[in-house]
């Protein structure tokens, strides 16, 4: 049992790793991307998307645990008014 974890954990770091290697080495032409008249260095089309990707997986969890913060403090902030006003 405690193989077959082990397999399927390793399964679920290599399919990953491989399907990303993959994507780098179908994708290389080269692209210069302009941003507010600012041009970038020529690079492979993979290392912009790749890194849209890995700021995205960083930024999306982060904005999920604001949001949940932020609906705790209301709900904390409705019972207290709730106390309050049955008091």
């Amino acid at each position: 049992m405690r193989n077959l974890k082990r397999a399927l954990a390793l399964l679920f770091v290599l399919l990953p790793a491989a399907v990303v290697m993959f994507f780098v080495l179908e994708n290389q032409q080269t692209v210069a991307l302009v941003l507010f008249g600012w041009t970038a260095p020529a690079v492979p089309v993979a290392l912009p998307v790749l890194a849209a990707l890995v700021v995205g997986l960083a930024l999306g969890p982060l904005l999920g645990a604001y949001g949940v913060m932020r609906s705790k403090r209301r709900i904390r902030a409705s019972a207290r008014q709730a106390a309050l006003a049955e008091s």
